[in-house]
């Protein structure tokens, strides 16, 4: 079977590399590794939820599917008085991700190879839910994304999803909306929509 960004240990030879990036006004290098989600730029899904997200400074946060880290990297720097938490499946990613923590100096971070929420403490709650979901991987996981995402905010937080279109962005919406009823499409650019959902209780 053939890896994917999902795979939890990818095969695929190393080939490491540096990638430059604007975001919310702030020059980053990330390192990047073959069998990494984007790595050869910050894809625009991941650019346009950076710059639309609404992280409180005091924000618990949570990034679901972290991969070399941009999303929840740029919420720790928003996030300066609060902690961020960032999960991935794959390993690669989660020795990438934290070896970019280190080189911007973004010390308010946890990041922790995991399916989903499985590593999580049980009774780990945040603010803020942040996620650009593995489409490739089935509605399913997608769903258990948006279902866990739920079970975790606390009452009044959000969660925040970028997704095109083309690949269930309707489908998606209607998710949310039968989870927290309260879903809102903050923008919409190239064919991605960042959804944005509030729990209510």
């Amino acid at each position: 079977m053939s890896d994917h960004y999902y795979s939890k240990t990818p095969t695929t030879p190393s080939q490491r590399q540096t990638i430059d990036a604007t975001l919310r006004g702030q020059p980053v290098r990330f390192v990047t590794e073959a069998g990494v989600f984007s790595k050869r730029e910050v894809d625009f899904g991941s650019r346009l939820l950076i710059e639309t997200m609404i992280v409180p400074r005091d924000a618990d946060v949570l990034d679901v599917g972290c991969g070399y880290g941009p999303i929840g990297l740029v919420a720790a720097r928003l996030a300066a008085e609060g902690t961020v938490t960032m999960v991935d499946v794959n390993e690669r990613a989660v020795n990438v991700a934290k070896e970019n923590a280190e080189r911007l100096g973004v010390k308010n971070v946890r990041i922790l190879q995991s399916d989903l929420f499985e590593a999580l403490p049980q009774d780990a709650t945040f603010d803020v839910v942040l996620t650009n979901p593995p489409i490739r991987a089935g509605k399913s996981v997608v769903h258990r994304i948006f279902e866990g995402a739920y079970e975790r905010l606390r009452s009044g937080g959000s969660l925040w999803v970028v997704i095109q279109k083309k690949q269930g962005a309707p489908s998606a919406f209607e998710k949310l909306e039968t989870l927290f009823g309260d879903v809102r499409e903050e923008t919409k650019e190239k064919g991605y929509r960042i959804f944005r959902a509030i729990k209510q209780n």
